[in-house]
């Protein structure tokens, strides 16, 4: 791991967290401050939802539009402070602006040192809360020697295709690979940054705390480590992670992320600091009490051919989860750390794999297909995003 020297402005930006509409889809079975445990400073304990209303059991879904097509390998989506959306494609290292009315696709420009290939590329993107007066964007995305996390100013002022400023790269040295190169990068409501990363199939780096490879991180907006990490020298938040690639906070701040699993169970899980997830000894829950004591149960499993899960957001009481195998929605309403109810499936197979779900400033969901990856089978159109009531 290797750290950036700090720069004057402190970019963040608060998860929005909403609640929004209406109609369709049927049930199914199934198995983003931060969460804490008490004492550590910088972070938001776990605490009871009395504050929240608890959603119904049942929810419903309902597209509304469809905002953007022709979209290639789209991976990150990071929402503007005027409700505009960017959005990364993987494998052209492009992000382009995409208007949130009328569906405008406009080009930023291209990421330069991005190097595609299998799982790798252009991958999470995000955006400081202060961008009216700083324009940074942020970008996680691999290049010929690793996985890294670099700010750009965005100005819109300049020509299409030329509006990025060179990457300052604040935090490199993330392992690469083939496969799992994780890459979801968020703002928290502690104005940290989060990055969920991968072992990039080398397992033993997900339990290595040394590696910042199958791990949550968290840092300040200049890549240093934040204050109230489990170890106040190090950006690492949890481990024990295969490939996280979805994170979400909930109402009362507390973290989620969504994992690939292997060939079992994928989760999610309620994060909190200096945790260990379990992998490789673990996969899915514990059971029989085979496995030594000290690992995190996930709150749900399900079988990868059901979710293989990539975005995560929260809307109207419940965490919504993208899958890309699974080709479908997954609604989990929450009563504080408790699920009310079996997950709810949505859009199966309507619109192939779903890559990411962002929440929408008024209470709705964009949503991210993900058929131009290289598995999946791209429809006339493809990729697109969607626009979604929900309940």
């Amino acid at each position: 791991m290797q750290r950036r020297s700090r720069i004057a402005v402190l970019a963040a930006a608060s998860l929005l967290l909403v609640a929004g509409c209406s109609s369709g889809g049927g049930p199914a079975a199934g198995g983003g401050g931060s969460a804490g445990t008490g004492g550590r400073a910088g972070t938001a304990s776990p605490r009871p939802s009395s504050s929240v209303v608890v959603p119904p059991a049942k929810g419903t879904v309902r597209v509304t539009g469809t905002v953007a097509t022709g979209l290639k390998s789209p991976w990150g989506v990071a929402p503007l402070p005027g409700g505009d959306l960017l959005v990364g494609e993987r494998d052209t290292g492009r992000i382009v602006r995409v208007a949130a009315h009328g569906g405008k696709v406009t080009e930023l420009g291209s990421v330069p040192g991005v190097a595609p290939g299998g799982e790798g590329g252009l991958l999470g993107l995000a955006v400081s809360a202060s961008f009216g007066t700083d324009h940074q964007v942020y970008a996680y995305f691999t290049t010929a020697s690793d996985n890294r996390i670099a700010r750009m100013i965005y100005d819109e002022r300049r020509q299409p295709g030329n509006q990025l400023g060179a990457p300052n790269t604040i935090f490199k040295g993330i392992p690469k690979g083939r496969f799992h190169n994780g890459g979801r990068i968020a703002f928290g409501p502690d104005r940290m940054l989060y990055a969920g990363t991968g072992e990039t199939g080398d397992k033993p780096l997900a339990q290595d705390k040394k590696s910042p490879a199958g791990k949550i991180l968290r840092m300040t907006p200049d890549g240093e480590p934040a204050h109230g990490n489990p170890e106040p020298d190090s950006v690492v938040y949890d481990y024990g992670h295969r490939n996280v690639q979805g994170l979400a906070w909930d109402a009362d701040k507390r973290l989620w992320a969504s994992e690939f699993g292997q060939d079992a169970w994928d989760e999610l899980n309620l994060i909190e600091p200096g945790r260990n997830y379990g992998w490789p000894q673990v996969e899915g829950k514990r059971t029989g009490g085979a496995v030594p004591p000290g690992y995190a149960d996930p709150v749900l499993v399900w079988k990868p051919a059901d979710a293989s899960p990539s975005g995560l957001a929260y809307a109207k009481g419940s965490l919504w989860m993208a899958s890309l195998r699974g080709q479908r929605l997954w609604r989990i309403a929450l009563d504080g750390t408790k699920p009310v109810a079996a997950p709810q499936a949505f859009l199966t197979g309507g619109y192939g794999r779903l890559r990411t779900v962002v929440a929408a400033g008024d209470g709705a969901l964009w949503l991210v297909t993900g058929n131009t990856d290289g598995r999946g089978t791209p429809r006339k159109g493809d990729d697109r995003i969607l626009h979604l009531e929900v309940s």
